[in-house]
């Protein structure tokens, strides 16, 4: 009997290299409002959802805004991310993306995402790997944002599997204390010098394959 029921996947950094738009995005933002955002400042956004992402960035650049200047912030940063990915295409996959979800449902596992991005949907589609997933967690639908473990929780319930039967993939320090937090195994994908609570860590997506941990 496999070790597992489901396999949990974040989105930006595991299957798609969205991150680098999402920073471009919020970049954009920042010299609209006088903040410069540095290239290393884009690793502490990782995981993070928009409005925590927004607080990050304010609180960087000593700038207070009311909480519907926030709203407004965060709906033209989310403007000029969705105008960006409208050009996302299959070939904006990450190398083995694609073959690592196939394998996963050619072992009988379901596939749900756990993404803090609102947008999941549409870029999934437009990827060309929305038939594959089984379940789209919704970050407006729990109460806490990664790194809680309610997204990862919410997963798991929408494919009917508990938590200790979950594995899930994550490239964010959040995102692994997310996983590790909601009681599931966790993958990281990246550095393990910084991905430290991960139960296993795998260089890239492309060197990943769901056949070593079953």
């Amino acid at each position: 009997m496999p070790r597992f029921d489901a396999v949990l996947f974040d989105l930006d950094g595991v299957l798609a290299d969205t991150a680098h738009i999402h920073f471009a995005a919020w970049r954009r933002l920042g010299e609209e409002l006088g903040v410069h955002l540095e290239p290393a400042f884009e690793e502490k956004l990782k995981g993070v959802d928009r409005m925590g992402s927004l607080e990050l960035i304010l609180a960087h650049g000593h700038v207070e805004r009311t909480a519907e200047e926030k709203r407004v912030l965060a709906d033209r940063k989310n403007g000029y991310y969705t105008a960006a990915i409208a050009e996302q295409t299959p070939d904006d996959l990450l190398p083995g993306a694609r073959r690592v979800l196939e394998e996963v449902r050619a072992a009988g596992l379901k596939i749900a995402l756990a993404s803090a991005s609102r947008n999941a949907p549409p870029l999934l589609r437009q990827l060309g790997i929305a038939p594959l997933i089984d379940a789209i967690a919704d970050p407006a639908a729990v109460k806490a944002p990664k790194p809680a473990p309610d997204l990862f929780l919410e997963a798991a319930r929408l494919v009917g599997a508990v938590p200790e039967r979950c594995l899930g993939i994550e490239d964010s320090v959040a995102g692994i204390i997310s996983i590790k937090d909601a009681g599931m195994v966790a993958v990281g994908i990246g550095d393990p010098t910084v991905l430290t609570r991960a139960d296993y860590v795998v260089p890239t997506t492309e060197q990943f394959h769901i056949g070593d941990f079953l």
